[in-house]
């Protein structure tokens, strides 16, 4: 994946996922994404929840704005902590 679209989605990260999950991602409205928040979940689960998110919760899906590559990238970085 090219270095830019990298810089893309951690923009949206700390921004869209920031909204609901803080903007250092130790949650708020939604759950923490943090490494240690994280080390234990399954990774298909995480990609599964970004794509098409959790219905009857405010996590919506991104699958319109992300391809599943896309979330993978999400899902492996969140699990090694996150970039600024």
């Amino acid at each position: 994946m090219p270095a830019s679209r990298q810089q893309e989605l951690t923009h949206f990260v700390r921004q869209e996922c920031g909204f609901c999950h803080g903007l250092r991602l130790t949650g708020g409205l939604g759950t923490p994404l943090t490494r240690e928040a994280l080390k234990d979940k399954d990774f298909d689960g995480l990609v599964a929840t970004i794509l098409h998110g959790r219905p009857g919760t405010a996590m919506p899906g991104w699958q319109p704005h992300l391809t599943e590559k896309e979330a993978e990238w999400i899902v492996r970085n969140l699990q090694k902590g996150f970039p600024e």
